[in-house]
């Protein structure tokens, strides 16, 4: 069972289909990336999760229950377009937030002060928002998000606007909330992050879901049979090293005079009959497939479908035409 689960879910605006009968799932303590380009209905989902609007049609279900209004206090949101009152202070706003979200007053201030000063902010409880620089407040909006515990989180490009070290210590928060029990919807266009943090993935475009999940998996389905050798004490030219059927896409030289090759295959490889091939007539240093990034693999798709759209728009074109 999921903890999360989108069944077939149709969401139209006006005349815009946002999302066209997509279903995803889940799993409990797992962290779920949502991605998409723009306008893919990535932010059409998130708004039923959170019940902001409603689904035309669809079921939309959270820990084996129909979604309920109960449900939203168990929810943590974290917005792309963040918003705090810039003129209310820190600590007081902050101790505001929490109780909205049912923490009782003295366990808030408890809370919020821990994490304040593991974020280093506790110098900024008396002062107003508007003094904070962009990843001041962010820092405290995360803190607000996550405050009363919920059982699902959503982040929705948490790393905007941050420096380095604090992605880092937002993205080890992450980490620590999931080991805590807590599940995440995590949607964002940095694939690095994707490939760092997601357990599964979903993948909507033009509001329909593509592509689904566990990333090493999907990593594993688009494998290209790329791989990298590091060679060493060569008996021979390494282009006579290398079994004929694969092509060699890269050479480098290591400042030791190691052979860094890059080579591919049309075919399914054996890597054991490969290295057994080439053992004899060189040191194998290392030996790697190269799998392709989630970038690639996001980009991959996008044109594809893209392209599938062009297609059919011109189709219909030429129907129409010989109709006429």
């Amino acid at each position: 069972m999921y903890f999360l689960e989108a069944k077939e879910i149709t969401k139209r605006y006006a005349n815009h289909l946002a999302l066209n009968k997509v279903s995803i799932g889940v799993p409990k303590q797992s962290i779920f990336g949502l991605l998409g380009p723009n306008g893919a209905g990535k932010t059409s989902l998130i708004r039923i999760i959170n019940q902001i609007t409603a689904p035309d049609e669809g079921m939309m279900f959270f820990n084996g229950e129909h979604l309920k209004p109960h449900h939203a206090q168990k929810i943590g949101y974290l917005p792309e377009e963040r918003g705090l009152y810039k003129k209310m202070k820190v600590g007081e706003q902050a101790m505001y937030l929490a109780q909205l979200k049912g923490v009782d007053k003295q366990t808030a201030r408890k809370k919020l002060h821990e994490w304040f000063e593991k974020f280093e902010i506790e110098a900024w409880w008396e002062r107003k928002v508007e003094e904070l620089s962009k990843g001041m407040q962010q820092k405290i909006q995360f803190v607000v998000t996550v405050i009363h515990n919920p059982e699902l989180l959503i982040f929705d490009e948490p790393f905007s606007g941050f420096d380095p070290i604090n992605v880092n210590l937002i993205k080890e928060e992450i980490l620590n909330l999931r080991e805590k029990g807590a599940t995440i919807l995590f949607s964002t266009h940095n694939m690095a992050s994707v490939e760092e943090l997601c357990d599964h993935i979903a993948l909507i475009h033009n509001s329909e879901k593509i592509l689904d999940g566990a990333v090493d998996e999907i990593k594993r389905q688009y494998r290209s049979h790329t791989f990298e050798l590091i060679l060493d004490n060569l008996k021979f030219d390494h282009k006579a090293i290398i079994p004929s059927d694969f092509n060699i896409l890269s050479e480098n030289t290591t400042s030791f005079g190691e052979k860094i090759i890059k080579i591919q295959s049309e075919d399914i490889v054996d890597s054991n009959k490969l290295i057994e091939e080439i053992l004899p007539k060189a040191t194998i240093i290392s030996f790697k497939e190269i799998l392709p990034t989630m970038n690639e693999i996001f980009i991959q798709q996008v044109q594809s479908e893209n392209m599938n759209d062009q297609l059919k728009g011109t189709h219909f074109k030429t129907l129409s035409q010989k109709q006429a």
